[in-house]
Parts: C-alpha cells; structure tokens; sequence
C-alpha cells in the first residue's frame, strides 16, 4: 500500500478522503504543497493544512509520498511569547554591554598605555580637587575673621534687638561659612570617589596590560564622572 494511504487510513478523516475522487484529492494535495500531521487523543490526524487541535504541539510536514518534508513548531501562548521576548531583550542588552566593555578597555590602553601614564593623570585630577579644597578652607578663614568683629558688635545689643543692618551681615556670613563647608565636605567626598575609580581603573589596566583580552573582564561600572576628567570644583561665593 502507498505510504500516504497508509497514514492516511488511520486517521478518522480516513473514509472522507477515501471517499473523494482520486483526481479531487491528487489536485488537492498539488495545490496544498504540504500534509500536516500529528496525534490527537491518540490517534493520528491528517491534513492538507495546519492543524488546529496541533496548534500548541509540533506537527509533521509531509511530501505527498509520505516522507517527512520539516517540522511545524508550536504557536506561543501570551506567556511563552512575552517569556522569549524578554529573554531575547536580556541577550541584546549583554551583547551590547559586552561591546560596551571592549569598546572601554580599548580606551583605557590608548589613554593609558603604562602605569606612569595613569598616575600621572590620578595626580593631575587630586591636585585639581586638592586646589579646591584649599581655596574654600582659605575662605572659611576669612568668613570666620569676618563674623568676629559683628559678633563683637551684638554684645552691644543683649537683651534689645540687633539693627538691620547688622542682622543681615550675620546672616549673610552665616550662609555663606555654611555653603564653603558643604563645599568643602563635597570636595572631600570627590577625591574619595575619584581616588576609588582610579584604584579600580589601576587594577583594570594591570590585567590588560598582562594580556588580558579587552572585554573579558565583564563589565564596566558607569561613574557619574570619568575618573579621567574630573569635575573642576567652583567656590561658593561670599
């Protein structure tokens, strides 16, 4: 017996198709171009098109001899469509964050092609905030000399209420002393981050400069500012 019929007979369409013309059902299957089969409740189901009991199975695709032309594979439910659309998502983001890493470490060896280069540049960024820092303590000196004579002056004033003038000069001395030390904490705490980053910068570069493959060390923390070009503080003003 023909392979087709064969496969054909065991399904419960079996004495439809027999009973078609032998030409209706060869025009047919031409026109088709593929059989599609798969088991439901255990039994084997034949068609000229997808299947859709099959629809979340994978189902056979056949010649018109019988043998296996491919596979249809299963439709997706909302869940495993929305479930490879993130996983799909996840793979584009670490392909791009691997180009990222190799893109970085790349920089680095051109900035940074021995250690005397990177220390050079740690310097020039610690000098920069070390400047900073020294301006705003000079200018903390000066408030502070500044407060003592109108402090001096309010000893006039116990018990009664300070002229205007002189209230606002306090004020004014006040706000701006309290502005130099949050100027002063903040620039601190940069050389702290800027002193971390080159560390990790240093022990980066030691690996790359050993042979290490640009990339294959993951990836690469973003800081607010690169250690490289440090943000050059500004004074508050009086």
């Amino acid at each position: 017996m023909h392979a087709l019929a064969r496969l054909l007979a065991a399904t419960p369409l079996a004495a439809a198709i027999a009973a078609a013309p032998a030409s209706a059902l060869a025009q047919e299957q031409k026109k088709a171009g593929a059989i599609y089969s798969c088991v439901v409740n255990g039994r084997t189901v034949v068609l000229d098109r997808p299947i859709p009991e099959c629809a979340s199975k994978e189902q056979r695709i056949l010649n018109s001899d019988g043998s296996t032309r491919g596979l249809r594979t299963p439709e997706l439910t909302s869940d495993e469509r929305a479930a490879m659309e993130a996983k799909q998502q996840e793979e584009a983001l670490a392909r791009a964050q691997q180009r990222e890493a190799i893109r970085r470490d790349r920089n680095l060896l051109a900035r940074f092609p021995n250690q005397k280069a990177h220390d050079k540049a740690r310097e020039a960024a610690l000098d920069s905030l070390r400047t900073g820092i020294k301006a705003s303590e000079q200018r903390l000196a000066a408030l502070e000399k500044e407060r003592k004579p109108l402090q001096d002056e309010t000893e006039f004033y116990v018990g009664k209420q300070l002229p205007a003038k002189l209230k606002q000069q306090i004020d004014a001395n006040d706000a701006t002393t309290e502005a130099q030390r949050s100027l002063v904490a903040n620039q601190k705490a940069e050389m702290v981050r800027v002193t971390k980053l080159y560390d990790e910068e240093l022990e980066r570069l030691r690996k790359l400069w050993s042979g290490a493959q640009p990339g294959s060390m993951g990836i690469i923390a973003s800081p607010e500012a690169p250690a490289s070009a440090p943000a050059k503080p500004k004074a508050a003003k009086p």
